[in-house]
């Protein structure tokens, strides 16, 4: 993607933090727009379509996880959440109100803009072996149409979940460390963010799992990683 073809809204209360990201996106070539409230973004999103999203989660009104919830309902736009909060639990929730990335503030503007460029890759992980459909149990995955059929209905994966399953179909029965797993699909920058993979591994096994608490083909390897398991 070239910079001048991505276009971001910043969603955030503060007037200072709007300006600043403003200034610093426009400056890399991104088109920019801002709202300062989940009802505002909301509305905008009816009208226009943005290449990816920032959003607070400490908002007036409606709360970012809410309204990333509301975005994530319609739209595979990547959505990256800011907050002054920094615990497990706070990006859980982020994760689980369907973002892809979450940065603390204050951050720098190259850490930003490293995230942006994570969330803002088109990756098109397809299995080396050539295979173009897998079947587990009752979820069939087709991965040229990146479609997954359970039990004849569509299941809808976000980007990130399709890639992580494709980058697991890739190296089936194999162990896969988190940090592998974490520059695969989120980029280079990343490789301590486990917290990322256990959201979207759980997400996997609801759609996919014939019983998600135990999981048949998604296998967590303690400590290490984790395995697709394939072989009988």
């Amino acid at each position: 993607m070239a910079m001048d073809e991505g276009r971001i809204l910043v969603v955030d209360d503060e007037p200072q933090i709007r300006r600043v990201m403003r200034t610093a996106l426009v400056t890399q070539g991104y088109q920019v727009a801002d709202a300062r409230s989940g009802e505002d973004a909301l509305e905008l999103m009816h009208s226009e379509k943005y290449d990816l999203i920032l959003l607070d989660i400490n908002l007036p009104g409606m709360s970012g996880v809410d309204t990333c919830r509301e975005i994530r309902a319609g739209s595979d736009v990547p959505i990256i959440m800011m907050t002054v909060r920094n615990t497990e639990r706070d990006k859980v929730e982020a994760l689980n109100a369907g973002a892809d990335d979450y940065v603390t503030k204050p951050f720098g503007t190259m850490e930003m803009l490293a995230r942006i460029r994570a969330g803002l890759r088109r990756t098109a992980l397809t299995p080396d072996s050539g295979v173009t459909h897998l079947q587990l149990g009752t979820a069939e995955i087709d991965f040229d149409s990146r479609q997954v059929i359970t039990r004849g209905e569509r299941v809808h994966l976000t980007p990130k979940e399709f890639d992580l399953l494709s980058y697991f179909a890739a190296h089936p029965n194999q162990v896969i460390s988190h940090q592998e797993l974490l520059q695969a699909v989120w980029g280079i920058d990343y490789g301590d963010e486990q917290e990322y993979l256990r959201v979207f591994i759980n997400r996997l096994r609801k759609k996919i799992e014939p019983s998600p608490k135990n999981p048949k083909y998604l296998i967590t390897v303690p400590w290490t990683g984790y395995r697709l398991q394939l072989s009988k």
